[in-house]
């Protein structure tokens, strides 16, 4: 059907058509830590346009590890303490790659400095020092983000998506399995290093559980077993999450022996699933068919799996901070401080006691 045409406004009275600016700059990296994980963070770096990315320093407790993280991937600034970093003034967010017992000393620093913090996964050892960090963010009205890679995945969000669109029905059962042999990592078989593999591999299963069942909140009941590491820490683990309608999570997760690594979502409408790497899935099955959701291949040889998925979480940070947004509504801190509960209680239920903290490495 023809419409009829509005009468043009009188060019005297047009308002003035806003000029566009100039496109935002690069969002500058700084890099807290010169060990594995910040690695693949900067190769995961690389897979993005130079004109979205940019690391421009880098800080580790030996000036000379640094530097030659610096020389590799290109950073113009080396530091040789965290502090000095952090008062960097070219810089828009540090992400933070120490070992486990360093995350709240290092956050607190930069957060105290005025700058934004992607910090790997688990944001903090134990609930409360979580809510300090989460409290020191909010008083300073500062981005902080818990480094959950996995809610940014491509396979994720299609997963995320059918559940939330009602494509499985009411999402009832998750099922989700996470394990290899990592006996050789000298950090997870100490409790002074956050070490265990609750703390390392468990939020994966757990913030699974809270997105797809629980829509954030914690679950009605949690009950872990599990058997402990000669050294005391947690080995191998099975968690089981109720939620209220009668939804069930069955978790398992050790580092002692490998595990397919898949999760399993069903409904009263059918089933997905995440066939591998739970924690960093590139592939899904749905209604008899597996959609593939490929990486950008690495520029150098990788520390872990999949790891240029890590620039999922880099574009969402560079989105966040655009917006001016002081946290991320993907993964929200109240969700961290959720899953550091959750992983407290399941700690206490197979019998670790609280961290000791030593002087962690690098």
């Amino acid at each position: 059907m023809d419409r009829e045409r509005e009468p043009e406004p009188c060019p005297a009275t047009e308002a003035p058509k806003a000029q566009p600016g100039p496109p935002p700059g690069p969002t500058r990296w700084g890099i807290c830590s010169a060990g594995a994980i910040s690695h693949d963070f900067a190769v995961a770096l690389k897979t993005l346009p130079p004109t979205e990315h940019t690391v421009v320093a880098v800080a580790a407790r030996d000036l000379g590890r640094a530097q030659a993280f610096a020389r590799r991937f290109g950073v113009p600034r080396a530091y040789g303490s965290y502090e000095e970093l952090a008062e960097d003034p070219d810089i828009d967010v540090v992400y933070v790659g120490v070992v486990n017992p360093a995350h709240l000393p290092t956050g607190l620093l930069f957060l105290r400095h005025g700058r934004a913090v992607l910090m790997e996964k688990p944001m903090a050892v134990g609930a409360c020092e979580v809510a300090e960090l989460v409290r020191t963010a909010r008083e300073r009205g500062v981005f902080l983000m818990e480094g959950f890679w996995t809610r940014f995945f491509p396979a994720w969000r299609r997963l995320r998506s059918l559940a939330a669109g009602g494509a499985l029905g009411t999402p009832l059962v998750l099922r989700g399995e996470l394990g290899f042999q990592l006996g050789g990592v000298p950090r997870l078989r100490e409790p002074g290093l956050g070490g265990g593999v609750l703390l390392d591999l468990g939020g994966y299963g757990l913030q699974m559980a809270l997105a797809l069942l629980g829509g954030g909140k914690p679950p009605t009941a949690l009950r872990a077993h599990g058997v402990l590491h000669p050294t005391g820490v947690d080995e191998s683990v099975a968690v089981t999450l109720e939620f209220p309608g009668r939804a069930l999570a069955v978790l398992t997760f050790s580092m002692a022996a490998e595990l397919p690594g898949g999760a399993a979502l069903g409904g009263p409408r059918g089933w997905a699933q995440l066939p591998s790497h739970m924690n960093c899935p590139t592939e899904l099955l749905w209604g008899g068919h597996r959609e593939h959701f490929p990486l950008p291949p690495p520029a150098e040889p990788l520390n872990f799996p999949h790891s240029t998925g890590l620039r999922y979480e880099a574009q969402h940070v560079r989105e966040c901070l655009l917006q001016g947004l002081t946290e991320s509504p993907e993964m929200p801190l109240a969700e961290s401080e959720v899953i550091a509960r959750l992983l407290d209680e399941a700690r206490a239920q197979v019998g670790v006691g609280p961290s000791v903290t030593t002087d962690p490495p690098e």
